[in-house]
């Protein structure tokens, strides 16, 4: 075996065996899942509503399109988790925490690794002298207490946070285009009740001048029947604001200019109304569904290794390195083996003066750790009254179209009598007005308790936390829109091996620094070998 192999070995093998030797000590608190205060069952699954709840049944997946069964809603969801921004740059957060992780786990390898090299040229008493050496330096810090692998702990835990906190802003998209597009739907049949409603005011209008004109009644007549139609006119106008409002709000979720997306939703269709059962599962299901409860947990769990870095820098440290390397005053004799230098060395540092910043940053690190631990009993708390909260609105929403749609009829068939009692002379105008008036009221909550009720169980699902499973397990990176990859590998040159399809989200985190470890370990071999 040549000198230069065995060189490489040695360094190798120095530096595992110092990491199995030195590696088992990990000062500070393991982390534990605190607990949360969580309720068994939900309020309002009890006996008399179990014709319309299954607590124990899971949500569905796709509850969008298991609801609904509308093609038109399920493919503007499709569109938003392709093309909306906000979707885009939580990717990239995820993206930024794997560089982080990658960072942190670089930093267990030797921290130092450089190529040396100079030439010079000097003169002293009359003689002139050159110099030329070239080298190798490693310098590693022994993880002897667990700093560097408490700091990848605190970054894989950050990375989960950071595709949990993906998972949230998918499952508020796709809650927020059903949502806009239920009320869209709602508003286009606002606009269709309260046209009709106005034809019927208009009629009215006629039949009173035509009295009037005779000398059965006065103006007085005309002029309230007026009223009434113009009142009913200026809320179409309202409607159609509120109508626009909603579209352009799902253009940009969409990621659209909105006057480019106005097409898509210009003929109105019936309000989307879901069945009444819901699959709700249980409440301890919220800890592992909620991305948001997620979210707090990692970030829990990130902050407890950071307990264990601060008391690291409690105790000493120990660098060891060394380097290989030549010089010579001839450049033609620099690789010759007599000019070959080498040197190993070894450091210890303890930081004995500074321990009172340091014990207080230990504290900092403790308090914030306690504070994110009230953080997430808080988010566990708040999850489970968002589904009590939307889940009373959902099955009183029911409740009240059933009400409404009773009072409807019975307002539509009044105005039918009023009219034709009108007419006869049998009743007073007065009559008719507040049959006329009743009937557009009445039509208009029916259509809105309508649009209630789905846009009360999108809420109900936001609050369940469904829908983000559809990624499949899937690194958020690889949504990643491809003009967005383009542009970051014409920029930098630098990405194309690690952005790529079929990279699991759930690898090691050793696979994602994977590359850069490889790559150094190659120059290493080869720098060595020229030695």
């Amino acid at each position: 075996m040549n000198r230069a192999k065995f060189t490489n070995r040695f360094i190798h093998g120095a530096a595992a065996s110092a990491a199995l030797f030195f590696g088992g000590c990990m000062v500070g608190p393991d982390y534990e899942q605190p607990t949360a205060p969580v309720e068994p069952t939900w309020k309002d699954s009890a006996a008399e509503q179990e014709d319309i709840l299954e607590p124990v049944v899971p949500p569905t997946v796709k509850w969008w399109s298991e609801s609904f069964h509308d093609p038109v809603l399920d493919d503007l969801i499709e569109q938003a988790l392709v093309n909306n921004y906000q979707l885009e740059s939580a990717a990239l957060r995820v993206l930024q925490a794997q560089q982080r992780l990658a960072i942190a786990i670089g930093n267990e390898f030797p921290q130092q690794q450089q190529v040396t090299g100079g030439a010079s040229r000097q003169k002293s008493n009359g003689a002139t002298f050159n110099n030329f050496n070239i080298g190798f330096n490693v310098g590693w810090e022994l993880d002897l207490w667990g700093r560097f692998r408490r700091e990848v702990l605190s970054a894989q835990a950050n990375v989960d946070a950071s595709i949990a906190a993906y998972d949230g802003v998918l499952v508020s998209v796709a809650s927020q285009v059903a949502q806009n597009y239920l009320l869209i739907r709602t508003f286009q049949q606002r606009l269709i009740v309260t046209r009709r409603n106005l034809e019927y005011q208009k009629e009215s209008v006629r039949i009173t001048q035509v009295k009037a004109d005779i000398g059965a009644v006065t103006d007085l007549d005309v002029d309230q029947a007026q009223a009434i139609y113009y009142n009913t006119e200026a809320l179409i106008s309202g409607y159609e604001v509120s109508l626009q409002q909603f579209k352009n709000n799902l253009a940009i979720l969409l990621g659209q200019p909105p006057g480019e997306f106005d097409y898509l939703l210009a003929e109105p269709e019936a309000i989307p109304l879901p069945p009444v059962e819901v699959g709700l599962g249980m409440p301890q299901d919220l800890i592992r569904r909620r991305p948001d409860i997620r979210v707090a947990e990692r970030s829990m769990a990130a902050q407890s290794e950071r307990i264990g870095v601060a008391f690291s820098e409690l105790l000493p440290s120990i660098t060891i390195g060394g380097g290989l390397g030549t010089a010579a005053t001839d450049f033609n004799k620099l690789f010759a083996n007599s000019n070959q230098t080498w040197q190993l060395y070894g450091l210890f540092e303890w930081n004995v003066l500074n321990y009172g910043r340091l014990m207080n940053n230990v504290r900092l690190q403790d308090a914030t750790f306690q504070q994110l631990v009230s953080d997430y009993r808080q988010t566990v708390l708040s999850a489970q009254a968002d589904v009590e909260n939307a889940l009373i609105a959902y099955l009183k929403a029911h409740q009240q179209m059933r009400s409404y749609e009773k009072s409807s009829s019975a307002s539509q068939r009044a105005v039918d009598l009023a009219q034709i009692q009108y007419e006869q002379g049998s009743i007073p105008f007065n009559t008719v007005i507040n049959t006329l008036q009743s009937n557009l009221a009445q039509q208009d909550l029916l259509v809105a308790s309508q649009g209630s009720v789905g846009t009360n169980l999108v809420q109900l699902y936001l609050a369940l936390g469904g829908g983000w499973e559809i990624r499949e397990g899937v690194n958020p990176v690889e949504y990643l829109p491809e003009s967005t990859v383009d542009a970051m590998q014409a920029r930098t040159g630098i990405w194309e091996h690690l952005v790529q399809e079929d990279e699991a989200a759930t690898g090691s985190a050793e696979d994602l620094a994977g590359d850069s470890v490889d790559e150094s370990a190659a120059a290493d071999d080869v720098l060595l070998e020229a030695f």
